[in-house]
């Protein structure tokens, strides 16, 4: 089987512990891309969080895409033209909103290159504003602010407390939205049947290619969906236990340059 696809999440898959990508990594997928394949970085983070990254490894040189929003967009690095982009259900920020109260849980959303929360001392929305390099703009009420289009809703907290919240979000908004974790310590509220699987989806027709020829590594909860659809799902060595028995493939350690050894296996 020819890959003509390759699918980078970012963090502990692409960037290292310390949050820098090795010289190394980037070489590979630079000489990668010279040679005809096509990579894409697909990620939770807003786009404007994602295209410093994507320049680093010059997606913005090759025509590389950006699947941001955990598959709510897809962008050519290159043009900027937006492929594909939905947005949550009108009105439903305001319930979301409300659960968030009533689990007592942070709540986070973006608009244009802010993240948007009423609370900027969050250390977890702190923790996404300084992975993505943008400013935290902070409302006094979230639920009546926030009436513009968003693609998605974040819930903060203790990674133990989310594990419940997880699947009582789920609950209450079945049938409505996607609920899933993409960290420990949040909960993605999506668009209903939005995951980084459905937007490699419509990246594919795209670019003309079957979900055989991809080839997608990951270490988070929310890369199990592309994982899982891939023609070959690759987990890192760091990824958790439930991610890695997903995989087709264990690829080492994000600090010891594992999209290298994909690169070499596979290409």
């Amino acid at each position: 089987m020819a890959y003509e696809v390759l699918v980078l999440d970012v963090d502990g898959t692409l960037m290292r512990t310390d949050k820098t990508i090795s010289k190394k990594t980037i070489d590979a997928i630079v000489d990668l891309q010279q040679s005809g394949v096509k990579v894409a970085i697909a990620s939770g983070r807003c786009t404007a969080g994602i295209l410093p990254t994507a320049r680093m490894i010059r997606l913005d040189e090759f025509g590389g895409y950006i699947v941001s929003y955990n598959g709510g967009c897809i962008s050519n690095c290159q043009t900027g033209e937006i492929i594909y982009n939905i947005n949550l259900p009108e009105g439903i920020v305001q319930e979301i909103y409300e659960f968030s109260k009533k689990e007592k849980t942070g709540i986070m959303t973006y608009h244009g290159n802010d993240i948007i929360a009423e609370n900027d001392a969050d250390q977890y929305i702190q923790i996404d504003a300084k992975g993505c390099g943008i400013d935290i703009h902070v409302v006094e009420d979230f639920g009546k602010e926030v009436v513009y289009p968003v693609n998605k809703c974040l819930l903060t907290g203790d990674p133990d407390y989310m594990a419940g919240v997880e699947p009582r979000a789920a609950a209450a908004f079945e049938g409505r939205l996607s609920v899933y974790r993409s960290e420990d310590f949040y909960v993605e509220m999506m668009p209903l049947g939005i995951d980084k699987a459905y937007g490699l989806s419509r990246l594919l027709d795209r670019l003309g290619y079957s979900r055989k020829q991809m080839i997608c590594c990951g270490d988070g909860f929310n890369d199990i969906s592309m994982i899982e659809y891939a023609g070959v799902g690759v987990a890192m060595a760091n990824a958790s236990e439930e991610v890695r028995a997903k995989a087709d493939y264990i690829a080492p350690h994000c600090d010891e340059d594992g999209l290298v050894d994909v690169i070499k296996k596979y290409f």
